[in-house]
């Protein structure tokens, strides 16, 4: 496994670019760079599962929020499939990268965020987040920096 990192710039605070990474109707927004109609079903605390799915077919993936500290981070843990809205037992292919991690870190600097993603993926996915990230990150930044 491989960890990619992306980095982004942000005129904003901390409290909006949380906000829009992890309130339903941004986050919406800003995944859909990875799939049109990307939605999570969480609590989003500490220590709970998360569902990440896509459009309407039930398909995904099941993790735990690793770690959380407002404002600043957010660690996923990913764990495995979801197929139907159904956690699948782990397969030889889950099994490739469960237990991968993906972190948000939110960095203040002056009137700037410096936003932080790390994301371990398996090479069959890494052309893949190295297109998708950035224009997510991107989606980010200009729900971040609207007043």
């Amino acid at each position: 496994m491989e960890t990619l990192e992306f980095t982004i710039r942000i005129k904003a605070t901390k409290e909006k670019v949380w906000s829009v990474l992890w309130d339903d109707k941004t986050y919406r927004k800003w995944t859909s760079a990875f799939s049109e109609g990307s939605h999570a079903v969480s609590t989003w605390n500490e220590g709970d599962k998360i569902q990440f799915l896509g459009a309407e077919d039930g398909g995904g993936m099941n993790s735990i929020i690793d770690k959380k500290v407002l404002y600043e981070y957010m660690a996923f843990k990913h764990l495995g499939e979801i197929k139907d809205f159904k956690e699948l037992p782990i397969d030889e292919k889950a099994n490739e990268w469960s237990g991968s991690m993906e972190t948000y870190r939110l960095t203040p600097d002056d009137e700037f965020i410096d936003l932080k993603v790390q994301v371990d993926i398996i090479e069959s996915h890494k052309d893949y987040f190295k297109n998708a990230f950035p224009k997510a990150l991107e989606i980010v930044k200009e729900l971040s920096e609207k007043q």
